[in-house]
C-alpha cells in the first residue's frame, strides 16, 4: 500500500463541532471549540481571525512538544496568530497527541506507527476545518509547525498538497531520532524499529512539498537537532527553500518569530 493511502479518511463525516467560548478585541475574533477527530477522539482548537468579513489568508499552527514548557500545547502560537490576524490571516491552533505532557512516556515504539498515521489524518482534517471558515482563501494557505509539528506537517503535506507554503521549526529528519529516547531499546530492536519507521521519516517526503516555498528554522544550540541533522533535512528539500539559523536552543527565539512572520506575510500577501 502506498504510504499516502494510509492517510485517507472520510472527509464527508461531520466533525460535530461544539462551541466553548468566544471573544473579540481590537478587531480580532477568537473562538474556542471542540470537535470529533476521524478516530473518534474529541479535540479542542482555537480559531483566531479578523472580526470583519472578508477574504483572508489561512494558517494552520501546530505546536511543539516540551513537557517542561507552559506552551507545549495549542497556546504556543496564540500571540503570533493574533498579530497575523491583524494583518489579514485566519489561524487555527489545534491539539495533537503530544498536547498531553505525559504522552511521550505513555507511548512505546509499538504505538508509533499507528499514532503517526492517526496524527497525519487529524492534521488533514484540521485543514478542512480551517478552510471551511468563512473568508478563508484556499489559495493562500500556510502551515507552521514546531518540533513534532514540523515533522508531521511534512508527512501531511506530502499526502495532502493543499498548503501553499510551510514554516518548519526545529524538526529532526527521522522519527527514531526522538522516538528512541524512550523507552530504551537494545541494539537489535533499535535497528528493527528504525527500519519500520523509515517509510514515514520526513526526510524522505520533504522534497514532495515542492513547489511550495519552505522556511526551515533551527537553533545553533539545540540539543535535539544537531547541525548535521538540520542540514541534511534542508538538503533533502526541493527549491524554493530557505534555511535560517538562530543563536538559541530548541525553543527558538523572538528573532525567529519576527523572521517567520515577515516570511509568511510576504508569501500570503498580508497587510503591512
Amino acid at each position: 500500500m502506498p504510504i499516502a493511502d494510509q492517510f485517507e479518511y472520510d472527509r464527508a463525516a461531520p466533525p460535530d463541532q461544539r462551541p466553548i467560548a468566544e471573544a473579540e478585541s481590537g478587531g480580532v475574533a477568537e473562538r474556542l471549540f471542540s470537535y470529533r477527530a476521524p478516530g473518534g477522539e474529541r479535540r479542542v482548537a482555537t480559531l483566531i481571525r479578523p472580526a470583519a468579513a472578508g477574504s483572508y489568508a489561512a494558517i494552520l499552527f501546530v505546536h511543539w512538544y516540551e513537557p517542561e514548557a507552559h506552551d507545549s500545547n495549542r497556546t504556543q502560537f496564540e500571540a503570533e496568530a493574533r498579530a497575523l490576524a491583524r494583518r489579514g490571516a485566519i489561524a487555527l491552533l489545534v491539539e495533537t497527541m503530544w498536547s498531553d505532557r505525559d504522552w511521550f512516556f505513555k507511548r512505546t515504539q509499538g504505538d508509533d506507527i499507528g499514532n503517526s498515521v492517526r496524527q497525519v489524518i487529524e492534521l488533514r482534517q484540521a485543514l478542512d476545518l480551517l478552510l471551511a471558515e468563512p473568508g478563508a482563501d484556499p489559495g493562500r494557505l500556510a502551515y507552521v509547525g514546531h518540533d513534532f509539528g514540523a515533522m508531521y506537517g511534512v508527512l501531511m503535506g506530502a499526502a495532502d498538497r493543499r498548503p501553499a507554503c510551510y514554516a518548519l521549526m526545529a524538526g529532526t529528519p527521522r522519527f527514531p531520532d526522538w522516538y528512541l529516547y524512550y523507552p530504551r531499546l537494545e541494539e537489535a530492536p533499535r535497528a528493527a524499529f528504525a527500519a519500520s519507521m523509515a517509510p514515514y521519516d520526513p526526510i524522505d517526503h520533504v522534497a514532495s512539498l515542492a513547489p511550495a516555498p519552505l522556511l526551515f528554522q533551527f537553533g545553533t544550540d539545540d540539543p535535539h537537532v544537531p547541525r548535521a541533522r538540520a542540514e541534511a533535512f534542508f538538503a533533502a528539500a526541493s527549491a524554493p527553500k530557505q534555511l535560517a539559523w538562530y543563536e538559541c536552543g530548541h525553543a527558538l527565539n523572538e528573532r525567529a518569530r519576527a523572521d517567520r512572520e515577515a516570511w509568511l506575510a510576504a508569501r500570503l500577501q498580508l497587510a503591512e
